[in-house]
């Protein structure tokens, strides 16, 4: 299957460097081309140029972007798709003025979720999930990690893990599965939590790693939640078992978890609301991914991240949407790129490149999917006519992604 997209305006993302992530002031670089052709064959980036050089390349099937711009997809490094229901009664404690931490001491956020997703049926939790799956496809998300942990059983967990499987083999996006059954102390074992835990390095771990059902595990380590020690606990045990680390860090307080990740080479700390000198020093030099989730702080009305001060220290960051029913509920990349400019002052060059390529980094997807490179996967979304690319996160509610591919095909529906 050939695929030629003729007249772009510009295409924008490409990486010819072999670079697996961007860091510091590279952020800022993001590789054009105006007037373009882009070919796909077989599903993966095989040539583009000026149109001036296009001349008579084969094709089965051609597309005209009529002088839009083609951009590869957003990589959405953390979600929480898979969940039952809806939490708007939350919603207006918080405009009430109930805190996240009192809506979770009444015994509401995630604790509700995982109420709600016992009672749901495997099938009913998929078709749920699925509705999601081809919103983000719609609004251009490419690749995507998706979070158990609302179950906070081991046969809850292992349902949730199961339906993210299912995901993954019915659509083309390129899906990653990641255990959080450390997401919160089930109603069960309150007051008993080093019980918790045990479970959850005794029997969960063993139970996922031996259906092979995720890529990696995440603990929410911070206050109220798990500790540092039970943490680096449950990391290294799931290390034994196969599974890196992408952990929770930093969004309620400095909790120390920047530092047990970057022990146990996480591949990602993600949210990082509360974060200063120290963590931005200890992430320095790392392979690990500071991951920032601005659509959590604007819809909790809390502090964002400090974006500019890791750049300009020389981190790379990546972006994703939090996708979950309590404190994000979008998984709108583009609104996250955006509120990444408005709020957290980072240019459009840098929120795209945090989107894609150092979002693919944060699911070890870096080598195939985030750039227009040669080889790579061609997953990519053409915008209407726009006068440039910092007018894609200007105009933040404008309807702009016009056709979205993935897989070098053209998504008509999943």
């Amino acid at each position: 299957m050939r695929l030629l997209v003729k007249n772009i305006a510009r295409i924008v993302g490409i990486e010819s460097t072999g670079r697996l992530r961007c860091c510091g002031a590279d952020m800022n670089k993001l590789g054009t081309l105006d007037d373009a052709w882009l070919l796909a064959e077989d599903g993966r980036f095989a040539a583009f140029g000026r149109m001036d050089s296009l001349g008579g390349i084969a094709a089965d099937e051609v597309v005209d972007a009529a002088g839009g711009m083609l951009f590869p997809s957003f990589c959405d490094s953390h979600t929480h798709l898979v969940y039952a229901g809806s939490r708007e009664r939350e919603f207006l404690d918080k405009i009430n003025g109930l805190s996240y931490e009192e809506i979770a001491r009444r015994g509401g956020g995630i604790l509700n979720s995982a109420d709600r997703l016992h009672e749901t049926p495997e099938d009913e939790l998929y078709a749920q999930a699925m509705e999601r799956v081809r919103e983000i496809a719609a609004m251009g998300t490419g690749c995507v990690e998706i979070k158990s942990g609302y179950g906070l059983s081991t046969g809850d967990e292992l349902k949730m893990l199961r339906v993210i499987r299912r995901i993954r083999e019915s659509v083309p996006l390129e899906v990653r599965a990641t255990f959080l059954g450390a997401h919160a102390v089930a109603r069960a074992y309150r007051g008993r939590q080093g019980e918790y835990v045990d479970l959850v390095c005794n029997e969960m771990l063993p139970a996922v790693a031996a259906e092979g059902l995720a890529d990696f595990v995440d603990v929410f380590c911070d206050e109220g939640f798990f500790t540092v020690e039970e943490t680096a606990r449950i990391l290294k045990a799931a290390r034994k078992l196969g599974l890196r680390a992408k952990i929770h860090v930093n969004e309620l307080a400095v909790s120390g978890g920047v530092q047990v990740g970057v022990a146990c080479d996480a591949l990602s700390v993600d949210h990082l609301e509360r974060m200063g000198r120290e963590e931005i020093e200890a992430l320095r030099g790392t392979a690990t991914m500071p991951t920032l989730l601005p659509g959590a702080a604007f819809f909790l009305g809390m502090s964002y991240p400090p974006a500019r001060a890791m750049i300009d220290a020389g981190l790379g960051v990546a972006l994703a949407s939090d996708y979950n029913p309590g404190s994000s509920p979008s998984g709108n990349m583009r609104m996250v790129c955006s509120l990444a400019s408005i709020r957290m002052k980072m240019t459009p060059a840098e929120a795209i490149n945090a989107a894609t390529l150092n979002g693919a980094y944060a699911m070890g997807l870096s080598r195939d999917y985030g750039s227009v490179t040669l080889g790579k996967v061609a997953n990519f979304f053409i915008t209407k006519p726009m006068p440039s690319v910092e007018f894609f996160s200007y105009a933040y509610q404008t309807p702009l992604i016009r056709q979205v591919f993935l897989r070098g095909r053209k998504m008509c529906g999943l």
